[in-house]
């Protein structure tokens, strides 16, 4: 689906009208290519006082990576990115010098830019002050997330759990916040704890020589997964319902992998996936949970067959299927699994004529969280991604004007697109990210109110 809005104020006549008439101006967002850099100019790195130490050891990695870093704010440099690092402040009042200068560079921050906040989580047995300082980074960087323009994007990282700011899960989540498969991501903050991972022998193939299942892929976002993941290494097993095995089998040969058709509600439906993935790869390392149906209709007409429908397959199922591939069952299980279940807005946010909907993605949001631990016990991770608006063909249904105030009631102005839900669970996914668990990350332009 296209957005001609976006695309006709960004060219000619066009945009000249709509910048003279005051109209919306979405960016043209800046999405990964292979071989493009990592940031769009240089990266500013400043910190309060007591956060030096922590910025000096961030601002060597990014000298490492290949990036013209810098220390202080001025005037003759496009920015391409602003790295604030709040790692050690106790007070409020301690952040102002810091907070001041980012603001300073704000009108010199390129287009597509990046600002990343890195701070510590507030923990029970703080004191007042400290919690404050620590919890105010939360409302500071959702704020000024929507306050950026020209599809600059601002996100943080919460540092959990004791974890080091040059810790390789915290490294990752930064490169993949100032990189450009971050595109549609905005106003997150995510923690990352501590972790025993090694960074990637090629950042651009992370999950080179793992085997990944994505449920869902015959289209639409399964089949950008599929395609993302490949992209980045993976051996993909495509995994559908037999009525779509047209469908499935294209996406398998575009990815160099293997189809699979099959029921996710089926009883025995982990077992197979986990004997397809053995026998015909070797083993099991990444399995992401995309399979999903919609039977809108308000609560007043809603049949058992509609409510029932969509929490078997969006949710009913994700629980069996990790069951059987964790070994609750019985079986022998998968140890360093890395899960990533497809959440949604609606989980969080509501939606009218999706109380089935809305009550299924919420649901995986708390299966997410408790399944954290269970399989970090065997050394893997379980997260979510709940995208946004995104462009396909379900929301090219929707009406018109409605489709059209959906795209632009977000700090970005337009809709996502299928390959940025698919570059979150490519990063979720991957072993350097082994810092990030029980997570629920938004894929939305940051669409929700105060959120």
């Amino acid at each position: 689906m296209t957005d001609s809005y976006t695309k006709a104020v960004n060219s000619g006549f066009t945009k000249t009208l709509a910048k003279k008439l005051g109209l919306p101006r979405p960016a043209i967002l800046r999405r990964f290519r292979a071989g493009d850099p990592l940031t769009v100019g240089p990266v500013l790195v400043v910190s309060d006082d007591a956060s030096t130490g922590d910025a000096d050891r961030i601002a060597q990695v990014l000298l490492g990576w290949g990036l013209d870093v810098r220390r202080q704010p001025s005037d003759d440099a496009r920015w391409g990115a602003v790295l604030l690092v709040l790692t050690e402040t106790r007070r409020p009042t301690d952040v102002s010098a810091a907070v001041l200068a980012t603001g300073s560079v704000l009108r010199r921050l390129a287009t597509n830019g990046r600002v990343v906040t890195v701070s510590r989580a507030a923990a029970d047995g703080d004191a007042p002050a400290l919690a404050a300082a620590r919890n105010g980074v939360d409302g500071f960087l959702r704020s000024l997330a929507k306050e950026l323009r020209a599809g600059a994007t601002g996100n943080g990282i919460v540092l959990t759990g004791g974890a080091a700011v040059d810790s390789t899960s915290v490294l990752a989540t930064l490169r993949f916040f100032l990189s450009a498969r971050s595109a549609y991501v905005d106003g997150q903050l995510l923690p990352v704890g501590p972790a025993d991972a090694a960074a990637p022998a090629d950042w651009d193939r992370p999950l080179a020589g793992k085997v990944a299942v994505v449920t869902g892929a015959a289209r639409g976002i399964g089949a950008a997964i599929a395609k993302t993941l490949a992209r980045d290494g993976a051996t993909v097993v495509c995994v559908d319902v037999p009525a779509a095995g047209e469908g499935l089998a294209r996406t398998a040969n575009a990815v160099g992998g293997t189809a699979l058709q099959l029921d996710v509600t089926s009883d025995d439906a982990g077992r197979r996936i986990l004997e397809h993935a053995r026998t015909r790869h070797g083993g099991l390392d990444v399995v992401v949970h995309n399979a999903g149906i919609l039977r809108d209709k308000l609560l007043a007409n809603m049949k058992p067959a509609q409510w029932d429908a969509v929490i078997a397959v969006n949710l009913e199922a994700q629980l069996r299927i990790n069951d059987q591939l964790l070994g609750r069952d019985g079986g022998e299980g998968v140890d360093g699994l890395r899960l990533v279940s497809l959440a949604s807005t609606s989980g969080i946010a509501g939606n009218k004529g999706q109380t089935n909907y809305g009550y299924s993605k919420a649901g995986v949001i708390g299966h997410t969280r408790a399944t954290a631990p269970l399989v970090a016990a065997r050394g893997g991770t379980a997260n979510a991604v709940a995208p946004g608006f995104i462009e396909t063909e379900m929301t090219a249904s929707i009406p018109f004007a409605t489709r059209e105030v959906a795209r632009r009631l977000n700090s970005l102005q337009q809709g996502g697109r299928p390959v940025d839900v698919a570059e979150a669970i490519v990063f979720l996914a991957s072993p350097a990210s082994a810092g990030v668990n029980g997570q629920v990350l938004r894929v939305c332009g940051q669409n929700l109110v105060g959120r």
